[in-house]
């Protein structure tokens, strides 16, 4: 299997900066980007089969990149965990926009988002005026939407930070499936395939997760107010974006729920809705079927 190059940008942050990773995948000077970001305690190898898929099914010369988001993989960790934040992001992902865009003119951007990078991506499709290379052509918000099941908040809170310590790394691929079942379906070589960058092997032989425990810190904050009043300052950020929107879905999903999904059909972009039977959040972009959606949608023929 071929592999990416791995890049630094720099990130400006309060009281200094900090370098973002990513992994670049095709041709560096394509003008034609496709950004995938990952959801809140994943990274960016996440996109793994879903870059070669879009590489090998494009008919012109593209380049995917996939970053890790600060905090998490080979990116550096923030100073202040209060920084762990979509506003952050977002300004990271404009720093990485116009860093591709000096290196190799970018004449049009795709957005895939799960989760946690959907969020950031709401917000990069709906800046006005947009970012550096133009705005975003097409968007796919993978299983996140303005609305967040408050029980979803609540099952991730009870997880996240505890970056843990295991003897083996298969150990740690098995605690990580036990808090991700919702995936949905995965045989035991592609689990593996997903656990291999997410961890990180400690000094004393052992082995941990491999983002800073901190970034739940701000995530425990949110209690139920302040989660109603982001989701009204998310639907304005919704309504705001003109992309062509595709929002694929676990049909089992507890983070965004159907009614929601549907709302998100019928005010904005007017997302075209695709929902996958046995998977809860999020889908993970290997499965055929999820790989199909997303490269059909953004590599169709005769579309802007």
């Amino acid at each position: 299997m071929p592999e990416p190059t791995l890049n630094y940008v720099p990130c400006p942050e309060t009281g200094g900066q900090h370098r973002m990773a990513y992994w670049e995948w095709g041709d560096g000077a394509a003008p034609h980007l496709v950004v995938c970001v990952h959801g809140l305690s994943r990274q960016g190898r996440d996109f793994d089969t879903l870059a070669q898929a879009l590489l090998e099914r494009s008919p012109r010369p593209l380049r995917v990149v996939c970053p890790d988001v600060a905090g998490r993989g080979r990116s550096e960790w923030l100073r202040n965990p209060m920084g762990y934040q979509v506003p952050q992001y977002a300004a990271d992902m404009l720093a990485l926009l116009a860093q591709l865009h000096a290196r190799a003119a970018i004449a049009a951007f795709d957005w895939v988002g799960t989760s946690m990078g959907g969020l950031i991506g709401m917000g990069v499709a709906s800046l006005v005026p947009p970012p550096v290379p133009g705005p975003v052509r097409r968007l796919v918000l993978n299983d996140v939407g303005p609305e967040i099941q408050w029980e979803a908040i609540e099952r991730i809170g009870a997880y996240l930070g505890n970056t843990g310590r295991f003897a083996t790394f298969e150990e740690a691929a098995d605690a990580m499936w036990a808090i991700s079942r919702s995936f949905g379906p995965h045989t035991r070589e592609q689990w593996l395939a997903l656990s291999r960058h997410m961890v990180r092997p400690l000094a004393d032989g052992g082995f941990t997760l491999h983002y800073d425990p901190a970034i739940a810190v701000p995530f425990r904050t949110i209690d139920r107010e302040s989660a109603r009043q982001g989701q009204d300052a998310l639907w304005q950020l919704y309504d705001r974006i003109t992309a062509p929107t595709l929002l694929t879905r676990g049909a089992e999903s507890d983070l965004l729920r159907r009614d929601t999904a549907l709302a998100m059909t019928q005010r904005g972009p007017r997302a075209r809705l695709v929902e996958f039977p046995g998977v809860g959040h999020a889908p993970t972009f290997i499965a055929a079927d999820q790989v199909d959606a997303v490269a059909s949608f953004l590599l169709q023929a005769g579309q802007p």
